[in-house]
């Protein structure tokens, strides 16, 4: 079966129009930012993506599955609601989203009174920067405002990847809690993750690149820093997890 017409293009036999012509519209790539981490119902887009109006929300949609961008499923029974998930050429639009995000991070000040904020927004650019440090694995993100995790493949093993909420049990996990103001920082560039542990803006604990590194500077572990927990084999998220010295 044809596709039916888009809506509009730019008419241009051109690798980047044609690319634009797919996802140019406003709101596309931030829809695209969000079923990057994972199926979503579409209340659970309306609400993440203030501002987009319920007509052009589904109008998006409609576009993105008529471009193989996205499709929707019914999940089974009791649940029985709709989801929307991006397909395989949808999902290959993270390294774009991210070269995205590096570019734009500079220009990230202080949230705008306006502005809406969401944890797994950091995802994308904190992705890119533990993968120049060489981090591989799943790596768990708290912050202030809700927590995300991220899937970090060896390169040339698989893709790597995002998720809202806590990472799925079953394997070990690196462990990240920072605040909004490290985050920002590590994002725009201005703080590397390894000086971040060092000097214990960024609590890490678990195994892994991350947790080898120091959690404070050498003249503070005299006053009783202790080491880090072992996300194989130590305790559990309970009240018994240290973290950098401190426990939880």
């Amino acid at each position: 079966m044809p596709r039916p017409p888009r809506r509009r293009s730019y008419d241009q036999y051109c690798a980047v129009a044609r690319a634009l012509d797919s996802v140019g519209d406003r709101w596309t790539l931030l829809i695209v930012r969000e079923l990057l981490a994972g199926p979503r119902r579409y209340t659970d887009l309306h609400a993440d993506l203030r501002g987009v109006s319920t007509d052009v929300l589904a109008s998006r949609l409609k576009d993105m599955e008529r471009d193989g961008l996205a499709a929707r499923r019914r999940l089974p029974a009791p649940v029985s609601a709709y989801v929307y998930e991006l397909t395989e050429r949808g999902a290959a639009l993270l390294p774009l989203v991210g070269a995205l995000a590096e570019w734009g991070a500079p220009a990230l000040d202080e949230p705008r009174p306006t502005d809406a904020v969401r944890a797994h927004w950091f995802a994308v650019p904190l992705l890119h920067r533990l993968q120049a440090a060489g981090v591989t694995g799943t790596v768990e993100v708290r912050l202030p405002e809700g927590e995300f995790h991220l899937r970090l493949a060896p390169d040339g093993s698989g893709p790597s990847g995002y998720g809202d909420g806590p990472a799925p049990g079953g394997g070990p996990v690196t462990r990240l809690e920072l605040d909004g103001a490290t985050c920002l920082a590590v994002s725009r560039g201005d703080l590397g993750i390894e000086e971040g542990v060092r000097d214990g803006r960024i609590g890490v604990f678990g195994t892994g690149v991350l947790a080898a590194a120091p959690a404070v500077p050498p003249a503070r572990e005299a006053r009783g820093s202790r080491a880090l927990v072992d996300a194989a084999g130590g305790p559990s998220r309970g009240g018994g997890d240290q973290r950098n010295g401190r426990a939880r």
